[in-house]
């Protein structure tokens, strides 16, 4: 079974957020003119820095998190899209979709992710404590 974010946990902050793509072309080598490219592979992932700010009891669920559930972050993990998920539903007049009790529908995006490379990093500029770790957003 595939570990699921702990809800416990706060959304990933927007200030650290930062995506990018995986590059998947190949440089073609040319004896001279503009550098060309082909695609070496189709299936892309992106490369996500997140970090969230919580209390220690949400740190320690974190780290319960990371240490079990994913062993170390080398098991996938699913969680809730911190762009897309809770966001309400639009009509293309810009207007939120409203539900048989006139709340608002809200968008459920979910990622297939992977921890980075690197290890999550804790520090505590205050009162709280501020994880950051990338994930590899699997395509």
């Amino acid at each position: 079974m595939i570990p699921i974010w702990p809800p416990e946990l706060p959304k990933p902050q927007r200030a650290a957020f930062q995506k990018q793509f995986q590059d998947p072309r190949i440089r073609k080598r040319a004896e001279s003119g503009p550098p060309g490219y082909r695609r070496r592979y189709s299936s892309v992932g992106q490369l996500v820095s997140l970090s969230i700010k919580v209390t220690r009891d949400q740190l320690a669920v974190f780290e319960n998190f990371h240490q079990n559930d994913t062993a170390l972050g080398s098991l996938p993990f699913v969680m809730p899209d911190p762009i897309t998920d809770g966001w309400p539903l639009l009509t293309p007049d810009g207007d939120a979709l409203l539900g048989p009790d006139d709340e608002p529908l809200l968008i459920a995006a979910h990622w297939l992710c992977l921890f980075g490379e690197a290890m999550p990093a804790v520090s505590k500029p205050g009162l709280h404590f501020v994880v950051a770790f990338p994930v590899t957003v699997m395509p």
